[in-house]
């Protein structure tokens, strides 16, 4: 905590934007990935954000990851019989990850993130200022 309250409410919304683009990526890295049985496939994940009290005031307002859901979509099917982890009919099974929306997801989370760094940059120039106006 600082005495600068913007500087805990930026920190985490950077905090929570980091959680954000972390899940997009393993995502993204497991959109291709293939088990042999429905239960054992990859589940897309979704960060959940929640409001927090910053600086013990609950009129300043910061941001937390309060959990992490997994889909509840059903994995995608696909008939591969001489793949190696085909089940004994023969289907493997996909997690239903749609990368054009993971991507777009992405690039959300990375402008957030871009604008939290800015509101930083901005709030320390300002306090530097300030400590300069008395010389």
């Amino acid at each position: 905590m600082s005495n600068l309250p913007i500087f805990d409410v930026a920190g985490s919304a950077m905090a929570a934007q980091s959680v954000r683009l972390s899940t997009v990526a393993s995502n993204l890295a497991n959109a291709d990935t293939v088990a042999g049985s429905p239960d054992a496939v990859y589940r897309a994940r979704q960060p959940v954000f929640a409001a927090t009290p910053v600086a013990g005031d609950p009129a300043l307002a910061g941001v937390r990851v309060s959990t992490v859901n997994e889909s509840t979509a059903a994995p995608i099917k696909r008939y591969e019989p001489h793949h190696p982890l085909a089940d004994a009919q023969g289907y493997v099974y996909a997690p239903d990850v749609d990368p054009v929306a993971q991507m777009v997801d992405m690039i959300s989370a990375s402008r957030s993130y871009q604008a939290d760094v800015e509101v930083l940059n901005t709030a320390k120039e300002l306090a530097n200022a300030t400590l300069m106006l008395g010389k």
